[in-house]
């Protein structure tokens, strides 16, 4: 064999090889699967909590891999529907309480029901359920089990010489009255009635508490009548008599946090990831002097409020690799990984609310959890939600600017509306 040939065939050997090796290592690149996930940067968990809790599943799971992407809430919707109308982009999505109705008559997102365990039915708060259900059918998970609490500034009401935070939201106002008379805060309560969702969370609480609806037996609008209307008025009034800060008008639950935190504000709406927030010396002038009750009820009508403000995740329908999704999901929702984060969000799981973790710094919001969970009321269930909720929107903003009575611009509304129930 002359040295020309062994030199020939030496290179054909190591060539093969290498070829052989980067074929191997195409084939093995396209082995991983790569998952699309849209979240919401904003309340609750943070970009860097759902990272870090992404990075879990990734070690836990090498053969898959999550891009990540984070838009305001005000966009969550429409990202996900626009994506879903451009044939596909998302494999799991977060979504609100208020959009299984329209995301299943659309088929946006996959049913799930049947991969959901026993384990899940019986481990799951019950009312956490209706967070991912529409006509008995389930279209994810719950993962953010949330209601707005009242919050108060316990320094500024020992100054004020009061007692107990209100009961009522009457007393509310006699409370901030007093605050207020005393230079102890300019406006004493701080709210998120900016023109978006965060304004009907407000409402929607008041409307609960002044025994209102939003719908009656045949889909037809009730807000404009009763506790709607009254629901309104008391969000007018409290900004006329100069109780409630006049900027809740352009506010949503960041700015709510940020007047809270800073110590402006004596009274505060907000979600459950307020508290430890507002007890964080890196984000806070207040540690220490935070409470918490449930949101307050109205005499002879209600003895609490709160609002459905859950979310879950969900599979889009256009999903490649929905087992994948579903086990992403799974691993995001399980009970670990919800103690794990429990200062920012609680738990769906029944068993945690028993368990250290989750209840040890936090006694005081655990104690109105237990409360406002139990009495979370929905916004309007239909698949035309959004639409409906622009036009509400649009009435309480209205009332607010003075441009119409609480009464005129509901029945506005309500008249906008009708066509499209």
């Amino acid at each position: 064999m002359s040295n020309n040939y062994r030199t020939r065939l030496l290179q054909a050997i190591v060539g093969g090889a290498i070829l052989a090796g980067a074929q191997s290592l195409t084939i093995g690149a396209f082995a991983d699967t790569t998952l699309n996930a849209l979240f919401m940067a904003q309340a609750a968990y943070s970009e860097d909590n759902v990272r870090a809790m992404t990075a879990d599943f990734e070690a836990a799971n090498p053969g898959v891999k999550i891009n990540l992407e984070f838009v305001p809430y005000e966009g969550l919707h429409d990202k996900t529907t626009l994506a879903q109308g451009a044939g596909g982009g998302y494999d799991v999505v977060l979504f609100d309480v208020i959009w299984p109705a329209e995301f299943a008559e659309n088929k946006v997102l996959l049913d799930v029901t049947d991969k959901i365990t026993p384990e899940m039915k019986d481990g799951v708060l019950p009312g956490a359920w209706t967070t991912v259900e529409y006509q008995n059918k389930r279209y994810g998970l719950p993962w953010i089990l949330d209601t707005k609490y009242l919050f108060y500034n316990t320094e500024i009401l020992e100054k004020a010489g009061i007692k107990t935070p209100p009961k009522t939201w009457a007393e509310l106002l006699d409370q901030a009255k007093i605050i207020k008379e005393k230079k102890l805060a300019e406006f004493p309560i701080v709210w998120s009635w900016a023109q978006a969702e965060a304004a009907i969370c407000d409402y929607t609480t008041l409307v609960a508490a002044f025994g209102g609806f939003f719908l009656d037996a045949d889909g037809k609008p009730a807000f404009q009548n009763g506790g709607g209307v009254d629901a309104l008025a008391y969000m007018t009034d409290s900004i006329e008599q100069g109780l409630s800060n006049p900027n809740s008008k352009e506010y949503l639950e960041e700015d709510v946090r940020r007047v809270f935190s800073s110590g402006e504000a004596a009274f505060a709406m907000n979600w459950t990831y307020m508290y430890n927030m507002a007890n964080d010396p890196k984000e806070s002038k207040i540690v220490g002097k935070v409470g918490v009750v449930p949101a307050p009820g109205v005499e002879g009508k209600s003895e609490a409020s709160a609002v459905n403000g859950s979310m879950g995740l969900g599979i889009t329908s256009t999903s490649q690799h929905p087992d994948e999704a579903w086990n992403y999901i799974a691993f995001m929702t399980s009970k670990a990984e919800q103690e794990k984060f429990a200062k920012l969000s609680l738990p769906i799981w029944a068993d945690s609310y028993s368990q250290p973790a989750v209840t040890t710094g936090q006694e005081a919001l655990v104690a109105a959890a237990k409360t406002s969970l139990g009495l979370m009321f929905p916004r309007p269930t239909t698949p035309t939600y959004q639409q409906l909720s622009t036009q509400l929107q649009q009435a309480i903003h209205a009332a607010l600017l003075k441009q119409s009575t609480p009464e005129e611009a509901l029945k506005a509304a309500a008249e906008s509306a009708s066509g499209g129930l």
